[in-house]
């Protein structure tokens, strides 16, 4: 009880204690992922964690942040791409925490702890940030920092792949100017080009593959005006955000193909005469041109920057959940394993042996051994389609509801090997766009159908993995992105989508507020079009298709449309709902 009582004062310790040491009061400080390197004048420190075994990373985490606005000075920036800045950043921030470790002995541990955390949480060893850590635990290794089996094997497969075992200038230029930031900085230039991550004079523009970016470390404050507004946003359930989560991902590794179709072919799909239902539509719903439509990935809606800083943003809104995550699962899998595997046949002549049976063997020596064989169930392959309402009306609270539930959704489904497919939709303009300006130029005649732009977005495709994919999940609370929603069209195309599909049952699990809105739709037809438009397609899909269609419902009662819908309007009520829900929908 002592620890958890005192868990938010060292909370307010470790603030206090980054100010000391970096000699700043100007410093703020929140809750929250921590950014490598901070911004200015501004730490991010995350939840105090529930048990002391972890205190040391967590400390690591506000050590690392004093040591930067200590040692660190602001110089110009140098222009280079995503990777060559990454790597450059990490070795300036393991320039600081050298300098700091020496000094403050006890913060080595910390910091050692804490990076060794970070790799093994690592989602991709291909990534710029995975480089950049090696390159961290590279340098604290040549300046002899005892690290751990699994950092110095991190080092070891580092310095083979780039041959880093004959630097010894580099080596010694930088334990010689450790203290020297500009020096040091000159000298890890040299190091991004022996790692063939900075143009040297011989190279062309074609051998650089990333765009020049600004550094992590000068945050736009536009941004942080964003990320703001949109807390202010979600004021009733505040205790969702500023809360840091390291996602367990220790049952997805299956290694999976990335999504075939290419884009073009997805935007031909898009236009809606093509759909598998149109035939059987009444003849009341038309779109005026659908030569404006996109199909878009999710990654392409953000900067790597701006994907990095929206994930960690959704992560804070995950952390009070990541205890649901383990009991979907934990109950699903057996769910699913007590579906696939359900008796044995006993008494045969080859297979396991039976050993509840060998007392016959003992009291009759001559009686032959008896086997078992396990029998299997003919267990359907799932496939799940999670359409997320994209809209306008969304803003706040409510997409971060929708975020959440599509997190802890998808991440369950995949560890129970389960493939999920996350689709988002909106528009691309507010109030009609190049279709509306289209239909104007033509005279704008009466009842023209559909006159808005469809934005269609793939969040993750059913066939490629969820660790590559869930670091663009947060383009979901992405500011200018949420617009207007056709719902009917939207479900017609992730209907199409999920029954091309091979497996032998298909669920689409639509997430939304309620009803279809566009104003430059509704504005030229009745006012009732894309309403009815929505029933007839859910209609369709419940009595006409195989996919099996459910619906959440956020902070709206969603029934007036789909037969098998919930609502949840609290954060709180999420673990329990989806609980019983997911459990129910995979029992039948």
């Amino acid at each position: 009880m002592g620890w958890i009582k005192n868990r938010e004062r060292l909370f307010e310790a470790a603030a206090s204690s980054i100010k000391a040491i970096a000699n700043n009061k100007n410093i703020s400080s929140k809750n929250g992922i921590a950014q490598r390197p901070p911004s200015i004048n501004q730490v991010a420190i995350s939840s105090t964690p529930r048990s002391s075994k972890d205190i040391h990373s967590w400390r690591g985490e506000s050590d690392f942040q004093a040591f930067w606005h200590l040692y660190h000075k602001q110089t110009k920036e140098i222009p280079l791409t995503l990777s060559a800045r990454i790597v450059f950043n990490e070795l300036e921030m393991s320039r600081v925490e050298i300098l700091g470790s020496n000094k403050y002995k006890g913060s080595k541990k910390n910091i050692l702890e804490y990076l060794e955390i970070k790799s093994i949480n690592m989602d991709d060893e291909k990534s710029p940030n995975f480089l950049g850590l090696c390159s961290n635990l590279w340098l604290k290794n040549v300046l002899g920092f005892k690290l751990s089996f699994a950092s110095k094997t991190l080092v070891e497969s580092f310095n083979k792949k780039y041959d880093l075992s004959s630097l010894d200038s580099i080596k010694n230029n930088f334990i010689n100017n450790i203290d020297n930031q500009e020096l040091f900085e000159e000298i890890s230039l040299d190091f991004l080009k022996k790692l063939k991550l900075l143009k040297t004079n011989n190279q062309s523009e074609e051998d650089v593959d990333d765009e020049p970016i600004e550094s992590p470390g000068s945050t736009n404050e536009i941004e942080q005006d964003s990320l703001e507004d949109l807390g202010e946003n979600s004021s009733s359930d505040s205790s969702l955000e500023d809360i840091n989560l390291e996602m367990d991902d220790n049952l997805q590794e299956r290694a999976q193909a990335t999504d075939g179709n290419a884009i073009d072919e997805e935007i031909d799909a898009l236009a809606y005469p093509q759909n598998d239902f149109q035939n059987t539509l009444k003849k009341d719903y038309a779109i005026f041109t659908s030569d404006f439509d996109e199909v878009i990935d999710a990654k392409d809606l953000t900067t790597p920057e701006e994907a990095i800083r929206l994930r960690n943003q959704l992560d804070n809104l995950i952390k009070p959940h990541q205890t649901t995550i383990g009991k979907l699962a934990n109950r699903l899998q057996r769910l699913l394993l007590a579906k696939q595997n359900t008796s044995w046949n006993y008494n045969l002549e080859e297979g396991m042996l039976d050993t509840a049976r060998l007392h016959r063997v003992i009291a009759e020596p001559g009686h032959p051994l008896s086997y078992k064989q396990e029998t299997e169930t003919n267990f359907k392959d799932t496939v799940v389609t999670l359409l997320i309402d994209n809209s306008g009306s969304m803003r706040g609270r409510s997409i971060s509801l929708a975020a959440i539930c599509t997190d802890i959704i998808g991440s369950t489904l995949e560890r129970c090997q389960i493939k999920t497919e996350v689709l988002g939709f909106t528009t691309k303009h507010w109030k009609g766009g190049d279709s509306k300006q289209l239909w104007i130029s033509n005279g704008s005649y009466s009842s023209p159908g559909r006159l808005n732009d469809l934005r269609h977005i793939i969040y993750k495709s059913a066939d490629n993995s969820w660790r590559r994919a869930r670091k663009y999940f947060g383009a979901m609370l992405r500011e200018g992105l949420l617009k207007e929603n056709i719902d009917g069209e939207a479900l017609s195309w992730s209907h199409k989508r999920l029954i091309k599909r091979n497996e032998e049952r298909k669920i689409m699990i639509v997430i939304s507020d309620g009803a279809p809105v566009d104003d430059s739709t509704l504005s030229a037809n009745r006012e009732d079009y894309l309403d009815n438009h929505l029933k007839e397609i859910i209609s369709l899909i419940e009595n006409e298709s195989p996919v099996e269609l459910q619906a959440i419902g956020i902070g709206h009662d969603v029934t007036k449309y789909y037969k098998n819908a919930i609502t949840i309007n609290r954060a709180e009520e999420l673990g329990e709902v989806l609980l019983d829900e997911l459990t129910k929908l995979f029992k039948n």
